[in-house]
């Protein structure tokens, strides 16, 4: 481990450079930050392993990052020791609100982009919030070492986005460390020190906070002005609590405590409390016994673009999932949940999400940190529905639609920004028009990439689209979107009838064009997932009253006959008839068993989860 020779809250301002590391998914930031870990010598070489920000399971196991990760290094350059903030950020676009937090706690940032790939959606998403937070920008392109690597053809596209010229274009390996020392000596030199005035009351910022179970709520701050000391009272500005610090430090990069975190540091603070209410991503820390007069700017908060409800199997698990929520709120702070109630689910939880990767992270981090096992409906955006009455109805959820006749339903729409290679243009093309897309400019960022623009529904986005846009382009098109407006549009809302009752679970609301589609879908999954009971199951799609869609689950036979061995043709005939009464009765009178393997099936996306759904369904036929 390295020590520091510039104490943390006695270093000097002027040596202090805070910089973040932005790209698009999978463009290498984790790797080249592990480079920059070991060559500080904060991360010594037995303990070194890939991808070594990235602390939780699901992120080594997807390699992708979820959590923007702060650590503390040392660097130095021409003899003096210089101290570095870095912050290694998300790539997808799902988690720029972690990027958006980030870039509030530095003065640069380091855009990085793949040799092998060069500029995609997101990399031009975060270039621009970078640009818009006034942050320095240093170009670097990552993973020269590789042999499809064209730099020069790439360097040339960033040097025309940036309007520099290419020699300014850094060629790094994040793999084989070549170039990151250079980076390193060029973030000092241009990444401006922080502003804060050491002297003034002070004020930091809360950037992100996690819950441990033995210490409590950990916060992790930005000092903008003056200095926290170890065992001085603070105060949170916004929720107005007083707390006695048990513990403040910095981190490089596990927790080291210190006795000050002075202006233009970053570190963390334990006040030792457990109520997860206590906390506030985004509230300003100051000293109780000298109180700055104003907060400091903050967050706006984010806006979900997805709704989906999440249910416990055992209804048991309600509190646990309540309490999981809140906790989990800490780590994430794009999450956003109300309790709400299911006819066929019982009590859960309507949560909203950034997109479709964010609620698969929350639910599998749910599973595995919580020890919960959930149920989660089909995502769904918020519509606006206006009665023939004159009243409106904000819809977050199928059950929420109103009754009656509807006169305008309004929904959201996203801005598309679509860069891929010029031979899949008319594959692009097609897809969007399939989703209801609007074409607004198309641009071309070098002779074979192009980027295209387009304006279309965000349900239609939130739900496959992504997934078909890479297979349709082999994989090469990116994908960043954001929330563009509204527009009527003509939806209806798709009820799934098992014996003549609604299951509030499979409603969906969907486009008129695209209702027959989805309950033919739904009748015929449902008709292979429920197991056949002693009477026939009709199961329909219906919009209001009218039924657009039947699949009938055929009753099973029991031999009644198997006891009688030749003899009258009447005695066979009474048990039969008798046979046919009593499943006339069960008909009018049973009720359909939904095993809950059929729910989740039913209610996923993923061909392979349905698979499993079916052979768990057939193995617990055969044990009964």
């Amino acid at each position: 481990m390295v020590t520091f020779t510039n104490q943390p809250g006695f270093t000097n301002q002027a040596l202090i450079r805070n910089f973040c590391i932005i790209a698009h998914i999978d463009h290498g930031k984790s790797t080249v930050a592990d480079r920059i870990l070991q060559l500080s010598g904060v991360v010594s070489q037995r303990e070194m392993h890939d991808r070594f920000l990235d602390r939780m399971d699901i992120e080594q196991e997807r390699g992708i990052t979820i959590k923007s990760q702060a650590v503390r290094v040392p660097w130095v350059k021409d003899g003096v020791e210089y101290t570095l903030g870095m912050i290694d950020t998300p790539g997808h676009v799902d988690f720029t609100y972690e990027v958006s937090r980030a870039l509030e706690a530095c003065e640069g940032a380091v855009l990085l982009v793949d040799a092998t790939q060069g500029i995609e959606a997101q990399t031009l998403s975060n270039l621009y919030m970078a640009i818009d937070h006034d942050l320095t920008i240093i170009p670097v392109l990552n993973k020269i070492d590789l042999p499809s690597a064209e730099p020069d053809r790439h360097a040339e596209e960033i040097a025309n986005l940036l309007g520099c010229d290419t020699s300014e274009v850094m060629r790094v390996s994040g793999k084989t460390g070549e170039g990151v020392r250079e980076l390193l000596d060029r973030i000092v030199t241009e990444v401006p020190a922080p502003k804060g005035d050491p002297a003034a009351p002070a004020r930091a910022l809360i950037f992100d906070s996690v819950y441990d179970s033995y210490r409590g709520i950990v916060t992790y701050i930005r000092m903008v002005d003056g200095e926290l000391k170890a065992r001085q009272r603070i105060r949170m500005m916004s929720l107005g609590t007083v707390h006695d610090p048990v513990e403040l430090g910095v981190i490089s990069p596990d927790m080291i405590a210190t006795k000050a975190l002075g202006a233009g540091e970053v570190g963390y603070v334990i006040t030792g409390v457990k109520d997860v209410a206590q906390s506030k991503v985004g509230d300003t820390i100051t000293l109780e016994s000298r109180q700055a007069d104003e907060p400091l700017p903050g967050y706006r908060d984010p806006q979900p673009m997805v709704y989906s409800g999440l249910f416990p199997i055992d209804n048991a698990q309600f509190p646990e999932l309540r309490e999981a929520l809140d906790k989990l709120k800490l780590n994430d702070a794009a999450l956003v949940y109300e309790p709400e109630t299911s006819v066929a689910l019982g009590f859960g939880f309507r949560c909203g999400f950034l997109g479709l990767l964010h609620m698969e992270i929350v639910s599998e981090r749910l599973s595995r940190e919580f020890g919960l096992d959930l149920i989660s409906t089909a995502p769904n955006v918020t519509y606006q529905v206006t009665m023939e009455d004159g009243s409106e109805h904000m819809v977050k959820n199928p059950n929420e639609f109103p009754e009656g006749k509807v006169k305008r339903i309004v929904e959201p729409v996203a801005a598309a920004d679509i860069i891929t290679p010029k031979e899949f243009i008319g594959a692009v093309m097609d897809l969007c028009q399939d989703h209801r897309g609007q074409m607004g400019t198309m641009e071309y960022l070098s002779p074979e990439r192009v980027e295209m623009h387009y304006r279309m529904p965000l349900a239609e986005i939130v739900f496959d689209f992504f997934d078909q846009l890479k297979s349709r382009t082999k994989g090469y098109a990116s994908l960043d979107y954001h929330e563009d407006g509204e527009q009527a549009a003509d939806l209806v809302k798709v009820d799934i009838l098992i014996q003549g009752e609604k299951i509030d679970a499979f409603s969906s609301i969907v486009h008129r064009d695209k209702a027959y589609t989805y309950g033919v879908m739904m009748t015929k999954k449902l008709r292979e997932l429920i197991p056949r009971q002693q009477f026939e199951i009709p199961i329909q799609a219906a919009i209001g009253s009218r039924i657009i869609a039947r699949e009938t689950i055929r009753a099973l036979r029991k031999d009644v006959l198997a006891k009688c061995y030749g003899g009258d043709i009447t005695r066979k005939r009474k048990l039969l008839e008798k046979q046919k009464a009593g499943k006339k009765r069960m008909k009018l009178l049973g009720h359909v068993e939904v095993p809950q393997e059929a729910f989740i099936a039913a209610l996923s996306t993923g061909e392979a989860e349905d698979r499993d759904s079916k052979d768990k369904i057939r193995a617990a036929q055969k044990d009964q």
